[in-house]
């Protein structure tokens, strides 16, 4: 298990190392419109999860989202310092 910052921090060195078969190199090689898609895909999955799952199963797709979401921030030269900013 691990914190928002430790994510955040876990996947800027996947970003700045590159290693080969990252699913989170492969999601920023794709572009701004692609990581858009995939979180808006998760975010309506949570919302189902949320009207028709169970707490266990929301509880995945809400992480699911913070993981793209996070992915859109380092693709956006953004930190979690800059969100904080805003909470």
């Amino acid at each position: 298990m691990k914190t928002f910052d430790q994510l955040f921090e876990e996947l800027s060195e996947k970003a700045a190392q590159r290693p080969e078969a990252s699913g989170t190199v492969r999601e920023l090689d794709a572009g701004i419109h692609a990581i858009g898609k995939k979180i808006v895909e998760e975010a309506g999955e949570v919302w189902i999860a949320a009207e028709y799952q169970t707490d266990a199963e929301l509880a995945q797709e809400v992480s699911q989202l913070i993981y793209h979401l996070q992915v859109m921030l380092l693709a956006k030269g953004l930190t979690v310092a800059d969100v904080y900013r805003y909470l």
